[in-house]
């Protein structure tokens, strides 16, 4: 009867020990080690610090790569060329070059393009015509000693009427040199525009009248 008791109280002093390793660490068939209370109430780490990037604008960094001149010389310009005077004005035109004019007056819509130092408007037009494959026709002018654009896409000076040809404007200011002699700046915007009325259908006028090369 003694070494049943005994047998019992063993027994029961094992399921303590046992029970108390199971509250401290997990059941001990896992092997896994007590956790320290510490640790398993430290709180987690703070989330870092950010700052917020500067925004991105767009505009901000095409201005500027508009004014920069690269290590080969290069920069970029823009260019277009119109006749939306002609929209209005399509009885002055010959009616076999009415399908010459756009429905929009665009001819070469604004587009930039590379330009290098100590080019002018006429190279740029020159090259960039010939590159769209957009008819261009041009003669020198010893009076100015200048290039003068007589037609480009097959308008030429005159279809229009006495006071009709071709300007061209920097920038929206109509330069008083002819267009081989005016260089060009990173960022200028060129516009190469038809006239039925010695430019003042364009803003401006040309005082120099009774000359072949008045436009230029």
């Amino acid at each position: 009867m003694k070494k049943h008791k005994m047998k019992i109280l063993i027994i029961a002093i094992v399921s303590v020990v046992l029970a108390g390793a199971w509250f401290l660490g997990g059941s001990p068939t896992e092997g896994n080690a007590p956790v320290p209370m510490a640790i398993a109430q430290e709180p987690p780490a703070a989330a870092p610090e950010t700052v917020d990037a500067p925004e991105y604008t767009p505009d901000q960094e095409s201005d500027e790569t508009q004014h920069v001149i690269n290590d080969d010389g290069s920069f970029l310009v823009t260019l277009t060329i119109r006749v939306d005077t002609l929209l209005d004005n399509m009885h002055l035109l010959d009616r076999d070059k009415h399908e010459l004019v756009p429905s929009d007056g665009i001819i070469f819509p604004a587009t930039q393009v590379t330009a290098y130092e100590g080019e002018s408007v006429f190279n740029i037009l020159q090259r960039e015509t010939r590159r769209a494959r957009v008819h261009m026709a041009s003669r020198f002018t010893p009076g100015f000693n200048s290039a003068y654009v007589e037609a480009i896409n097959n308008i030429y000076a005159y279809d229009a009427g006495a006071l009709s040809g071709w300007m061209y404007s920097v920038n929206g200011v109509f330069p008083n040199v002819g267009s081989s002699l005016f260089l060009l700046s990173p960022g200028d915007e060129i516009a190469w525009l038809y006239s039925v009325d010695l430019g003042r259908d364009l803003g401006t006028a040309w005082t120099q009248t009774g000359r072949d090369d008045e436009y230029e």
